[in-house]
């Protein structure tokens, strides 16, 4: 899992969005194939289909966490309780760095919601948009996180 950050920069330069960009590069280690992946993560992208609320890459940090360490019987509470509070850890080891895990205050937007259309994929568009280090960022949480859990054990 080496160079993750740029793996999943890489992704969204190729025109991923940002939650497919850190979901994808973590297909492996969460045991699916890329193209599950990456339509599993599609709908994220832009905050939730360019919404503009939880940033996507945030989210496919999140859902690598689940696949990775999420509960699956709705009645064990601990384990719930648990995987909430690694995510909640996450987001804000996330808002650290960042400020925020909402796209729209990320990107610096209103909060009028935007068109559905993706804005193309130019030089003017990564100049403008801090999205690929942000990308960056989300992997580089989660790929520590997850070094440090195998280190110890947990």
């Amino acid at each position: 899992m080496d160079n993750i950050r740029e793996r999943a920069m890489e992704l969204f330069k190729q025109g991923y969005n940002c939650s497919q960009s850190v979901f994808g590069v973590f297909c492996e280690e969460c045991g699916i194939d890329l193209e599950t992946a990456l339509k599993l993560s599609s709908s994220f992208g832009g905050g939730m289909a360019r919404l503009r609320e939880v940033c996507g890459a945030v989210s496919g940090m999140f859902m690598v966490a689940g696949m990775k360490y999420g509960y699956s019987d709705p009645k064990d509470s601990l384990s719930k309780t648990e995987h909430y509070k690694r995510i909640q850890e996450l987001a804000e080891q996330f808002k650290e760095k960042n400020n925020s895990i909402v796209c729209r205050d990320l990107l610096g937007l209103s909060a009028q919601k935007e068109s559905y259309i993706p804005e193309e994929r130019t030089d003017e568009y990564y100049k403008k948009r801090p999205c690929a280090e942000i990308v960056g960022d989300a992997a580089e949480i989660i790929y520590e996180y997850i070094k440090s859990h195998e280190i110890n054990g947990i």
